[in-house]
C-alpha cells in the first residue's frame, strides 16, 4: 500500500510534489494529470513502482487529506479525482481510496 498524504498541500505544485515523492516517480515526471495516469501505469508495466511485488499483488494507494484541498480548490480537486480514475481505468493493478478524514500525519512531515 502507499499512502498519500496531501494534508497542507495548498496548490497544484504542491499536490505534484506529494504525488512524485509518494509513489516513487520517475525524475521526468511531467507533473501533469496525463504524466501522473501515464506514469502509474507504465510503473507498473515495467515493474518498477515501489513496493516490490505490487504489480502481482496490486497497488493500493490510500489518498489522505484531500478534503481541504478539494474544498478550496473545487476545479483541481476535481481534476486531481478524475486523474486517479483514470489511471485506475487504464491500469487494472492499481487501486485508489479516496479517505474523506483528515490526515494521519503530522503536519510538520509534510513538506509541500
Amino acid at each position: 500500500m502507499v499512502a498519500l498524504d496531501l494534508d497542507g498541500a495548498t496548490d497544484k505544485d504542491g499536490l505534484m510534489d506529494r504525488r512524485a515523492r509518494a509513489l516513487d516517480l520517475p525524475g521526468w515526471f511531467g507533473r501533469n494529470r496525463d504524466a501522473l495516469a501515464g506514469s502509474l501505469a507504465d510503473s507498473l508495466a515495467g515493474h518498477t513502482v515501489r513496493p516490490e511485488g505490487a504489480v502481482e499483488r496490486g497497488l493500493p494507494i490510500v489518498v489522505d487529506g484531500r478534503l481541504p484541498y478539494a474544498t478550496a480548490r473545487p476545479a483541481e480537486g476535481e481534476t486531481a479525482r478524475e486523474v486517479f480514475a483514470e489511471a485506475v481505468r487504464r491500469t487494472p493493478a492499481l487501486t485508489v481510496a479516496l479517505a474523506l478524514g483528515g490526515s494521519s500525519q503530522p503536519r510538520a512531515d509534510l513538506p509541500g
